[in-house]
Formats: C-alpha cells, structure tokens, sequence
C-alpha cells in the first residue's frame, strides 16, 4: 500500500482511507456483518486511515468501527488511525439541529468517542462544519488541550474556507482539511487548496465518487429510499441527474480504453492532483473496496489528464452537491 503524509504536522497514512460513514447511515440499508468485514478487508490491504462521525446514526458507526477493530489481528488494530468529526447535533428522530463548537461540548463529544471506539486516543480530531455561533480559535484551542492531555494526536478541520483555515492555523498547528473533493466538486481548487498548501495542510477528500454519481454503478432508473441522502441530493434528480450521467459515460469511454472501471479512473484522477491529498473511498462491500484499491494501479499521464478534462471539465456537474438549506454551512461554494 502506498501512503501519503497527512500534512507537514499529521501521520503518515494510507494513500486510500476508508470512509465508514455509509455502513450506518444516510445511503440505505447496509449489512453489519459485510461492513465489519470490509475494514477488515481494508487493513489487511494496508489502509490505515479509517474516518467517521460521531453523529453517523448517533454513534452506531463509531460502535461499528469499534467492534471491528477489536475484533481485529493486534497488528492490524495498531496500524488504524482514526479521524472522527464532531459537533453536529441530532434528534431520536434523525433531524438535524446544527453545530456546537463550544470547548466543553468538544471536550464532552470526545468523552463519547472514546468509549464508543474502545480507544484510548483518536488520531484525528475535528468539528464537522463551523459552529456559526463559536470561533474557530474557541473550537481548536479546546481540541488542542486535548491534544496535550494525550486524548486526541492530531487536529483536523472540515468544510471549512480559506479565513477560517488560516484562523485555525494561527491557532494550534492542522494536520488536515477533510472537505469534498471530486471530478465534478472542484471548488477547493481556487481558494482552499492553494491555502492549505501555504500553511502545508493535507487534504483529505471525501466524496470522491460523488456519493456513487461517478461510480459507473449508478442508473438513472434506481429508487432511492426516503433515508437515502441522494433522494434529497440536487445532483440526483430529473434533468441534472440525466446530464450528471451523461459525464459518466463520456468518462467510461476514457476508463475502457484504459481498461480499468468509472470508479478506478475516477479515484485515480483525485490522486493525481497532488501528494497532499489521500482520497476516502466510502466503500461498503468488500467488493468495491477491492474496486477502489485497483485505482492505485491505475497511471494517468498528460493525455488521459487532458481526455478527463475534456470529458468532465471544472463546473460541468448540474446541481449543487447539497441541498439549499446545508449549503451555507460549507465553506466553499460548490
């Protein structure tokens, strides 16, 4: 497995991550015995990096992934790092009711994570969108006394723009920025990253599929159930999922001629844009986990970079990649 170094002051990690947060939520059903299975998978592969979100089902996927990890080979369990994000606030009704940045808040999610993982630390640590209400310096700086108290390794930032990078850094050092980064979710490439790269910050990039968009696997045809995020996603209806799909092909064309899969070339294009990045794959079985990895094996030169381009150019995705009303909790526009 190659592995990337999560910015100039975080861990050397896997140059794929998992991204657990669909075993548990928000895409549909998901088998518990197959999800503990893939991060079994995933380790023994060599991935290291394994991000969640206290808030995915309220706590259940923190439990899976602790379960997996007990269950685990020890040298397998010693190699995971761990990146969680906090701050969101739920109901017993799956509702949404904001952020909450506040240092005895952060100081009492992490209580909860700890216990919920069966760890004794966690290796990345970070509010999962900007508590409006909070500063940033507020937020990090009660981070970083966990860091000094051995709790948390690293601090890490999410969704979050260019000022409130900056802020964060000036604060307590950052060893990544987790925000979604794909073919057609760009929006990082003009402000963000040039920012991180100053500040030597990594990345890492979720939704590098899209949320399964530009997997290859999705059909205009699927039924999505009520839970499922993409029911609600912009990017997943009528005429702009049509047009998102027509992408997808243009990209197959480019993928078969390179005789690897959508998904492959499409996870392979995000590794190509720079070190700094380690790209989450969000996959649930272990058969599109072994897809994901392949992308590892897969070299892009000039012309395959300018054929991508050509085929799915910067903004050429229809829709935004969140409904209206989260929209203004991301730090950057697209």
């Amino acid at each position: 497995m190659q592995t990337r170094l999560l910015g100039t002051t975080g861990p050397q990690v896997s140059a794929l991550g998992l991204g657990c947060m669909g075993m548990s939520a928000l895409y549909g059903e998901a088998d518990r015995a197959e999800s503990i299975a893939t991060v079994h998978a995933a380790l023994d592969a060599g991935v290291t990096l394994l991000d969640t979100g206290d808030f995915y089902a309220m706590g259940h996927n923190e439990m899976l992934i602790g379960e997996a990890l007990r269950a685990a080979p020890a040298a397998l369990r010693e190699q995971a790092l761990t990146s969680v994000k906090f701050g969101a606030l739920r109901d017993p009704d799956g509702g949404w009711s904001g952020y909450d940045g506040r240092p005895a808040a952060v100081r009492n999610f992490a209580a909860y994570s700890l216990q919920r993982l069966g760890v004794d630390h966690i290796d990345v640590y970070r509010i999962a969108r900007l508590d409006p209400n909070v500063p940033i310096e507020e937020t990090v700086g009660a981070i970083a006394e966990l860091v000094e108290k051995g709790h948390v390794r690293h601090i890490g930032l999410s969704e979050v723009g260019a000022d409130t990078i900056r802020r964060a850094a000036a604060t307590a050092p950052i060893a990544d920025l987790q925000i979604e980064y794909s073919l057609i979710s760009r929006g990082i490439e003009d402000e963000v990253l040039p920012t991180t790269r100053e500040l030597g910050i990594g990345i890492t990039a979720y939704g590098v599929l899209s949320r399964g968009l530009i997997s290859g696997h999705f059909t205009a045809d699927r039924q999505l159930a009520p839970t499922d995020f993409r029911s609600m996603s912009p990017r997943f209806q009528g005429e702009n999922l049509q047009h998102n799909l027509s992408l997808v092909e243009a990209l197959r064309k480019i993928a078969e001629q390179k005789g690897v899969s959508v998904a492959q070339i499409a996870i392979a294009w995000v590794l190509s844009r720079g070190e700094d990045i380690v790209p989450l794959v969000g996959a649930r079985t272990r058969e599109r986990l072994t897809e994901a990895l392949g992308a590892l094996d897969v070299t892009l030169d000039d012309a395959d970079l300018a054929a991508i381009e050509q085929a799915v150019p910067a903004d050429a995705a229809a829709g935004d990649r969140y409904p209206a009303a989260q929209m203004s909790h991301l730090g950057t526009d697209r």
